[in-house]
């Protein structure tokens, strides 16, 4: 069964996600994944408290297009947001 963030993404067909890792049903890989299979037009983001590179390869390989660590300072969410919504 998906989880609620991927049965969302599916009504919504948002913009551009945000995801954690840590998430109940499926975590944030596992959803990200589904949701590229079905959606790989629309950017994800990995916003998360987990920082580390092995985290960063395993979500770029599941679709997400940046992993921002919640200890960093929000702008570079922003900034991040802003190159992912913008890319041709």
């Amino acid at each position: 069964m998906a989880g609620e963030g991927v049965e969302k993404a599916r009504q919504l067909l948002p913009d551009l996600i945000i995801l954690d890792l840590s998430m109940p049903v499926m975590n944030g890989l596992q959803a990200a994944r589904e949701i590229h299979r079905l959606m790989p037009e629309i950017p994800m983001v990995m916003f998360t408290t987990f920082d580390n590179p092995l985290l960063e390869r395993e979500a770029k390989e599941a679709g997400i297009g940046a992993v921002r660590s919640k200890s960093e300072r929000v702008d570079t969410l922003f900034t991040s947001i802003h190159g992912l919504l913008n890319q041709t």
